[in-house]
């Protein structure tokens, strides 16, 4: 389906009932009874993490949660994927809100009582599971959310679609997952939204702080593999063979340049990085090849393009120049730009700001990370923002970071973000009519 187009946003718009104005005391109400409930499901989300494409035992807790409220519910969407619908009491629109429910292979540092001791197999690898990334609390806030608003499905005017989505931290290698499977599998054909809201917690803002961008907010995300291939010789004699570890060196240093001197950064913010360099298996011998994976981030076709071509460009002459060869692969899975939809985000902005104060809502940078909700904002109209997690007082600049196996949630914001979400929920339902 191709992305949705300033006249159908504008008509999504146009056909809001009446404005209504949210009463802030019962949003604070409903978002407080949750609140022990949402807290009790984040550490218990958070001890047990599932990888992507997993993640069975947090499935089942929301699907048992979401027909417990009395929602149509679907399982098994994009693998492991839940889908909720409540129908309202009364006519109004139709609104997707969407959690990702997947951990990371990541071995937890922290002494929670609750951390994560979880083992599973990645890459071929035995590695530890951690929720580094927040998902855990997304689930739970999402629930929350459910459950307040089932709380008040009569007098609710319009339908609201809950998206637990898996694998958004991308599917293993070899399999298909995350929101383009959901969509693929037609979870906007059974029930359209006219909008689609989401948040993530994050560690580069305080507790209390919500951030957003309007327009492009979060980088497209792309993955690369480049197999150098030499030829195999004793350590003592590297002249009998081509060092693909001195050439796979070369070329890390000089994929340095093409983002520091060959791309236009006034006009074109990117990130070029190495993840993973593997050849050899012995200290005195030199390997037939090496292979590295990477990521680059960009936020407009012409960047990219650029880039593809200059990682294939100085890859295969570097590695040429040393008698050696590269193979360059670019990965078709990549996320595209998360574009937070102008007007959407300029209507939802006050909003935020009668919950949590005018100083907490805060515009931020561009973000280099990448997240796959960008699929469900070519769709419809989208909102996506953070919610602070380091607590206050302690710089985020220097806090742990997402992925960081030393990655901390101040819970204070999970409320921070039950209220957030069920307000932009609340205000787009009852067509836009404020908080009183």
């Amino acid at each position: 389906m191709k992305p949705y187009s300033i006249a159908v946003a504008a008509a999504a718009f146009a056909t809001l009932p009446a404005a209504a104005a949210v009463d802030l005391q019962q949003l604070e109400r409903s978002a407080g009874d949750v609140s022990p409930k949402v807290l009790a499901w984040r550490r218990d989300f958070h001890q047990h993490p599932e990888l992507s494409n997993r993640e069975f035992r947090t499935a089942g807790k929301v699907a048992a949660h979401l027909e417990s409220l009395g929602m149509e519910v679907t399982t098994g969407i994009a693998h492991t994927g839940v889908v909720g619908v409540l129908r309202g009491g009364r006519a109004g629109p139709v609104i997707a809100l969407r959690a990702d429910m997947d951990a990371l292979p990541v071995t937890e540092q922290s002494e929670l009582p609750f951390k994560s001791t979880a083992t599973a197999e990645y890459r071929g690898e035995k590695v530890g599971v951690m929720h580094a990334c927040g998902h855990d609390g997304h689930v739970a806030i999402l629930m929350g959310v459910a459950e307040a608003l089932a709380g008040m499905k009569e007098d609710l005017p319009g339908t609201v679609l809950f998206v637990f989505q898996p694998a958004e931290e991308g599917a293993p290698d070899g399999e298909s997952g995350g929101a383009s499977l959901m969509l693929e599998e037609g979870i906007f054909e059974r029930v359209r939204p006219e909008a689609v809201f989401g948040l993530h917690l994050w560690a580069q803002l305080n507790t209390g702080q919500v951030g957003y961008r309007s327009g492009p907010m979060m980088a497209a995300s792309d993955r690369y593999r480049i197999l150098v291939k030499g030829r195999q010789t004793h350590g003592s004699r590297p002249w009998g063979g081509v060092d693909p570890i001195v050439t796979a060196s070369q070329i890390v240093l000089g994929m340095q340049t093409i983002v520091s001197r060959q791309l236009d950064i006034t006009r074109y913010p990117a990130v070029l990085s190495v993840g993973a360099i593997k050849g050899g298996i012995r200290n005195n011998i030199i390997p037939d090849e090496v292979e590295m994976i990477g990521t680059f981030r960009t936020y407009t076709p012409e960047a990219r393009q650029m880039i593809i071509d200059s990682i294939g460009r100085t890859a295969r002459d570097i590695a040429s120049a040393a008698g050696a060869t590269a193979e360059v692969e670019i990965a078709t899975d990549g996320n595209p730009v998360v574009v937070n939809d102008e007007r959407l985000t300029g209507r939802m902005v006050p909003v935020l700001k009668s919950v949590l104060g005018d100083a907490e809502v805060v515009s931020i940078p561009y973000v280099t990370g990448a997240e796959d909700f960008a699929y469900y904002a070519q769709r419809v109209p989208g909102f996506f923002f953070f919610v602070g997690v380091t607590p206050q007082g302690q710089d985020p600049v220097t806090a742990p970071s997402n992925h960081s196996p030393l990655f901390f949630i101040d819970e204070q914001s999970l409320d921070v973000g039950v209220r957030s979400l069920l307000a932009v929920a609340l205000d787009y339902l009852n067509g836009g009519g404020g908080l009183r």
